[in-house]
């Protein structure tokens, strides 16, 4: 079982690694969660064990991304922030399971072992890109409109695969903002606007039409 551990504490990269270790458990370690997306991409982990007070970008940032990318490896939340908003927003933005520190090895161990058994690799299967209207979010990072690559910028693509991971469903500008302007403090609140006006000339003559709710945000429906 591979495991990717993203924790930037020293300490507890260390003993989570010999205690993983020592059960059997492959640990890749990443402490920076600005490289974290690239070391999971890499690795192909059965469980990610993600902390959420990471340098470079938040924790949940880093499991948003992963989620509207895709990337649907099973994720065990490890952290501080132990109240139960902090649990139902880490569930909500795709977390598997919660496990607030400081907590007991042989849980940890149990929890990651569950984990591990609804792993897409572990069944032998490749995780679903999310896909719509001809429009496909590939694995390795790409977006495709009928099997042919689809001219973007990142963040045009950014928002798209947001939009793509939720179609039909209404995202808030505030969270598609965060995804798409990641670790930029100075964006503009109306920023996201722009990255939507242009998203949506890009898939004129397409079937997927952006709508904009106002109000509640954006959204991608079938233009028919």
């Amino acid at each position: 079982m591979k495991l990717l551990l993203i924790e930037d504490e020293p300490a507890m990269q260390t003993t989570l690694r010999r205690s993983l270790e020592r059960r059997g458990a492959q640990v890749v370690l990443c402490g920076d969660g600005a490289r974290a997306l690239d070391r999971w991409r890499a690795c192909v982990p059965d469980v990610v064990l993600l902390d959420l007070s990471l340098p470079g970008q938040d924790g949940l940032d880093v499991l948003a991304q992963a989620r509207t990318e895709g990337l649907d490896t099973p994720v065990l939340i490890l952290t501080a922030r132990g109240t139960v908003g902090d649990r139902i927003l880490g569930l909500d933005t795709g977390a598997d399971d919660y496990l607030a520190k400081p907590f007991d090895l042989d849980e940890l161990e149990a929890r990651v072992r569950a984990l591990a058994r609804r792993a897409p690799v572990a069944r032998g299967e490749a995780p679903a890109a999310p896909a719509f209207c001809g429009l496909r979010a590939e694995p390795q990072g790409a977006i495709t409109l009928d099997g042919q690559p689809l001219e973007l910028s990142g963040r045009e693509a950014a928002l798209l695969r947001a939009l793509l991971a939720r179609p039909g469903h209404a995202l808030a500008k505030e969270r598609l903002s965060e995804l798409v302007f990641a670790g930029d403090a100075d964006v503009q609140p109306d920023a996201i606007e722009v990255v939507a006006y242009r998203l949506r000339r890009r898939l004129a003559g397409t079937r997927a039409q952006l709508v904009t709710l106002r109000g509640l945000g954006y959204l991608l429906k079938d233009a028919g």
